[in-house]
């Protein structure tokens, strides 16, 4: 290698290592630039997440915001589509309802519209099989079903005479006028009676509900009420005649047949007020239904039907007399189950009043025939009772009360001492409170207790003494008899002295802390209860006063009370031919 060669390398090498260097120092400045950056790297990246954060938080607004306009917007056009929609049914012509008829072949329908029979078209949306007939249909301007409705609840009561077959039904009008009519869809699964009572749409003849037969039902018919015979007292002997009147008929129906003995239709309890009539009938129908539940080994549930007299009456001719009818119905009804029924007359007289006696507006002339007919038909009944309570039998038609009718006459008198011994112990027993005083003398023993309250109470009720003088009477013979409060004396006198007794013994009770009744506190209370009743006898008619008191015989023409002083002087009262021709 020559030294020219030589020195143009060593040249060349060293500019390479200038240029080397020069790299190298360009590398440790940009080395230095970049550490400085990679300083500050960190802070420019906070920076930037910072901004990144902020940028999430105004997007998560901007969104949030943008949710609320679009719901506000949502719920504008709902606002404005229901404003529309009720313009349009404010400017919109009115419907017309139809009745549901049939439906054709071809899809059409066939309905009652304005009292006309037309053939309309089905809104597609309703679907033919879904609608009954006598169901309401909503028709549009061009008389086309657009709408199903239900079914109209008024119109015309009618009541059902004869089903013809399970869709057209026999109804008898007010009038006792008979129309056809449709039996609609919810009427039909029901079990339709003779009888019934049926709302009817008098434009379309559909019959579309059963209504309750308010005018039977509400004269109470029910199950046996809850009384036995226990729990009345001092009519043994009466309970005794009814029994064997209404109960071995009943109850030994083969030994009757056996005998040829026919049972007896009917009982007629009458007497005095508040001496126990309704409570024996109710008692009957009671005891009769546990004798025939005991002899078939099953519980039997008899029904009491409690007709109370004034109820019936009705300024309607004829009225009555169907509700007489509806009454026998509904007891075969029910005796038809084979249960016992008591059909009871309760103040019997205000109903079937001996006829053409003038005392009332003669409606009795048909009242008392119907019953008549009804009576005789409960001949070939099985499980009907019949039986009439009255203060004035003497009023009722004689022949309702022949044998045949009502066979068994029994009088309900007012109690003596021992029958109105039996009735106080109905009252006061021995879980009644009895303050310790009195209790004190029997050794704590409550039931002499009770049986010399009882005994000392009545002695003070019955006792001839000038206290008990309640009235004397002048006959039209001239004849004067004094009346004591024994002679007015009933069961239900009896409760309300024992129920008085118990309240002066609770107002004590609430006062002092002394529990329990006392002598004092019964006679206190039989002492009120003559108070009471000193002026109820004042009456412008004392004889009907009398009768309808239970006082028979010669007729009244005169009445001074005597408790206490003597208020009224007596007084003449008009005299009267024959009984009840006077208002």
């Amino acid at each position: 290698m020559t030294d020219s060669t030589y020195r143009r390398r060593l040249t060349e090498y060293e500019i390479q290592v200038q240029d080397l260097q020069a790299y190298i120092r360009s590398l440790e400045a940009e080395t230095v630039h970049l550490r400085k950056k990679l300083e500050d790297a960190p802070k420019e990246f906070m920076v930037l997440e910072n901004k990144l954060r902020e940028a999430n938080r105004q997007l998560v607004q901007a969104f949030n915001q943008n949710e609320k306009l679009v719901n506000a917007l949502y719920e504008s056009r709902e606002q404005i589509q229901s404003l529309k929609e009720e313009v349009d049914k404010l400017c919109a012509p009115p419907s017309t309802y139809g009745v549901y008829l049939s439906v054709n072949e071809d899809g059409t329908l066939n309905i009652l519209a304005q009292g006309r029979k037309v053939k309309v078209n089905l809104h597609p949306s309703i679907k033919p099989e879904s609608l009954k007939p006598g169901q309401e249909l909503i028709l549009n301007e061009g008389l086309n079903v657009v709408e199903a409705a239900g079914y109209e609840i008024q119109g015309d009561v009618v009541v059902l005479k004869e089903v013809l077959d399970s869709e057209r039904a026999v109804v008898t009008l007010r009038a006792d006028e008979d129309k056809v009519g449709i039996i609609a869809d919810p009427l039909r699964p029901q079990k339709l009676k003779v009888g019934d009572h049926i709302l009817m749409d008098s434009k379309s003849g559909y019959l579309l509900e059963r209504l309750p037969k308010s005018e039977v039902e509400d004269l109470t018919l029910e199950e046996v009420p809850d009384i036995s015979y226990e729990d009345i007292g001092g009519l043994t002997t009466q309970i005794e005649a009814i029994r064997d009147a209404v109960e071995l008929p009943y109850l030994y129906a083969d030994y009757y047949r056996e005998h040829k003995l026919a049972p007896p239709k009917g009982v007629l309890l009458y007497g005095p007020p508040g001496c126990g009539k309704t409570m024996i009938a109710k008692a009957v129908a009671n005891n009769l239904a546990e004798k025939i539940s005991e002899q078939r080994g099953e519980k039997i549930k008899g029904y009491f039907l409690n007709i109370k007299g004034p109820e019936l009456l009705n300024k309607y001719v004829g009225e009555t007399e169907r509700k007489i009818r509806e009454i026998f119905m509904k007891a075969k009804e029910k005796a038809a189950e084979d249960v016992p029924v008591i059909v009871f007359f309760d103040e019997m007289d205000a109903l079937f009043r001996t006829r053409g006696s003038g005392i009332s507006s003669d409606v009795e002339t048909t009242i008392v025939p119907q019953l008549l007919a009804e009576i005789d038909g409960v001949e070939g009944l099985k499980n009907v009772i019949v039986i009439g309570a009255s203060n004035r039998q003497d009023l009722i038609d004689p022949a309702i009360l022949r044998p045949g009718r009502l066979d068994v006459k029994i009088k309900i008198e007012r109690p003596d001492k021992g029958a109105a011994v039996d009735i106080f112990q109905k009252y006061l027993t021995a879980d009644v409170p009895i303050h310790e005083s009195e209790s004190r003398q029997h050794g704590g023993d409550i039931q002499p207790t009770l049986e010399r309250l009882i005994a000392s109470t009545i002695e003070e009720m019955y006792a001839l003494t000038e206290e008990n003088r309640f009235l004397e009477v002048t006959y039209a013979n001239g004849d004067k008899e004094i009346l004591y409060f024994k002679d007015f004396s009933s069961g239900a006198m009896i409760e309300s002295i024992v129920r008085r007794a118990k309240k002066l013994a609770l107002k004590r009770y609430i006062a002092t802390s002394q529990k329990g009744i006392t002598l004092d506190d019964l006679l206190t209370a039989v002492r009120e209860e003559f108070k009471e009743n000193e002026d109820l006898p004042n009456t412008t008619n004392p004889d009907d006063w009398a009768k309808i008191a239970g006082k028979k015989g010669e007729r009244i023409v005169y009445v001074k009370p005597l408790m206490g002083e003597a208020k009224d002087k007596q007084r003449t009262v008009e005299r009267v031919i024959q009984t009840g021709q006077y208002l």
